[in-house]
């Protein structure tokens, strides 16, 4: 048996441009950009490279790109300060602050004054609770991109037994919430969790997301169960060369499982277009508009 790859890359291509679609129409009928501003404080090197792509992504759905570059030694009140002119600012619709964040900088504080209304991220404490409600919020991106993947394969998730692998405010958390509101019976399993392996083996779902290389091996994977893999890790093989791979051992789980997202090029395509989902959705919202369909959890 051999799994049927959930090709991350093709369903984000399509979801960018249905909000292209839609952010033309945007700006034809109502005169609106769906703007999406990004705060990067320092030089670091992944997070610059990433930063770079979301304002590529962002210009190339139609919508306006502010992009904010702050020292390394920026001080709290310069950022804070910052981000309460981007929370008053009417072109900006979505804001980000790309973490991690210098060590001199309170995360949680920094977040949390970011509008609930613009925080696209979905990690202010406002939108974590109505996610825990069951009520409209901004939803964070990686988790949202992992269940618009599960719905393109499977339609309805309803009665499924879900395994979410990792406890993080960022994946582990969210998606749980997320696979709960679409009627999976779920378990957050973690680096506690008695007999992990015979709880992974329940699953008709498992999500990875705990930052382990290659963690989760086929023997876990119940045969026909969909495989969604979070992790990105660097590891260095044999050869002396460096590659990406997931939590999963991907060859032994795709010989088991019914369908799998690669590493690269399954889950990390869906995060930023779901970026783009959430800055379109907050903008909808901000000026009464009916929100676009397909975009939300």
């Amino acid at each position: 048996m051999s799994a049927t790859i959930i090709d991350g890359k093709a369903i984000a291509a399509e979801l960018r441009a249905r909000i292209a679609k839609q952010v033309e129409t945007l700006k034809r009928d109502q005169g609106i950009t769906p703007g999406l501003a990004v705060v990067l404080v320092g030089e670091d090197p992944a997070s610059q490279i990433y930063v770079r792509s979301k304002g590529k992504q962002t210009v190339e759905a139609g919508m306006q790109s502010f992009e904010h570059k702050l020292d390394p030694d920026a001080s709290e009140e310069d950022l804070l300060a910052l981000i309460r002119r981007l929370n008053d600012d009417p072109a900006v619709h979505g804001i980000l602050v790309q973490l991690p964040l210098p060590n001199h900088l309170d995360e949680d504080l920094v977040i949390n004054t970011i509008a609930p209304e613009k925080d696209v991220d979905g990690f202010h404490i406002s939108n974590v609770g109505l996610l825990g409600t069951g009520q409209k919020s901004m939803v964070p991106c990686t988790p949202l991109g992992c269940l618009m993947m599960l719905r393109a394969h499977h339609g309805s998730l309803s009665g499924m037994d879900a395994v979410v692998i990792g406890r993080s405010n960022i994946v582990g958390k969210p998606m749980a919430q997320l696979l709960l509101g679409d009627s999976c019976t779920v378990t957050i399993a973690h680096s506690r969790t008695k007999d992990l392996a015979d709880v992974v083996r329940r699953a008709d779902i498992v999500v990875a997301a705990v930052g382990r290389p290659q963690m989760v091996p086929g023997d876990w994977i119940k045969p026909g169960a969909t495989v969604i893999d979070v992790g990105i890790n660097r590891i260095v093989d044999d050869t002396g060369t460096t590659r990406l791979v997931g939590d999963c051992d991907f060859d032994t789980c795709a010989a088991i499982a019914g369908a799998i997202t690669p590493v690269p090029g399954g889950v990390g395509p869906m995060t930023i277009a779901c970026l783009l989902a959430n800055t379109l959705t907050a903008c909808c919202r901000a000026n009464g508009f009916p929100e676009p369909e397909g975009l939300t959890a």
